[in-house]
């Protein structure tokens, strides 16, 4: 799945995602947010400039959102992105209305859309979590030139012995059966299990420090 497909979904098919911001004392702080556009720049939303949301976002101009969509757990896709935004003032905010004509009803006059300022979550990287089918599917992705940064755990093949530890206690069954043992980032939960089992510390996370067991 493309970058652009994924973030088709957040603003279409799931549309309200929470954000989170950090407030004056650096706690964090969320709210619902409706992504009104998503295209190869980015996403786009709105608030009104005498909203709290709207300070946080101009005195720290970083969110984390996550976004699901599902009748249960098991049919559940979910989508977390995290990144840097900036306010365009009130650019693309008559195409906005046009393609969310809902917001007519809450700001029905051009003099009450004065208050509105767009912002554009500009560059940033995400993961796509898919639950709807088993093992369940996991892909990270970026855009707006950053990198991914893969997370996770990897077995380190110079160090793995083939006990089938690892493979005792992976609830999904991605660990290959061949020497080394190999995890399929794809489908890992990351629960960490392999990690704890492994005797010899051939299991390492990887996105942070690397820290393999001893």
């Amino acid at each position: 799945m493309t970058t652009q497909e994924i973030l088709n979904i957040l603003q279409s098919d799931i549309h309200s995602v929470v954000f989170a911001t950090l407030d004056e004392h650096g706690l964090p702080q969320t709210c619902v947010i409706d992504l009104m556009l998503a295209d190869d720049d980015g996403l786009y939303f709105l608030t009104a400039k005498g909203k709290a949301f709207y300070r946080r976002l101009m005195a720290k101009p970083f969110v984390s959102i996550s976004g699901m969509k599902g009748g249960d757990t098991l049919s559940t896709t979910a989508i977390s992105v995290r990144g840097a935004v900036r306010s365009i003032g009130t650019k693309r905010l008559a195409e906005i209305f046009e393609k969310n004509p809902y917001m007519a009803k809450i700001y029905p006059t051009e003099k009450s859309r004065e208050a509105l300022e767009v912002f554009q979550l500009y560059k940033g990287q995400g993961e796509y979590f898919d639950l709807a089918q088993l093992p369940p599917y996991r892909q990270s992705f970026s855009f707006g030139g950053e990198r991914v940064q893969e997370n996770g755990y990897r077995i380190i093949p110079e160090k793995c012995i083939g006990c089938q530890g690892c493979r005792s206690v992976c609830p999904v069954n991605c660990i290959s059966g061949t020497i080394p043992r190999n995890i399929d980032t794809a489908h890992c939960l990351h629960c960490g299990n392999c990690l704890s089992i492994c005797p010899v510390g051939a299991v390492e996370r990887i996105g942070a420090a690397s820290q393999a067991t001893k």
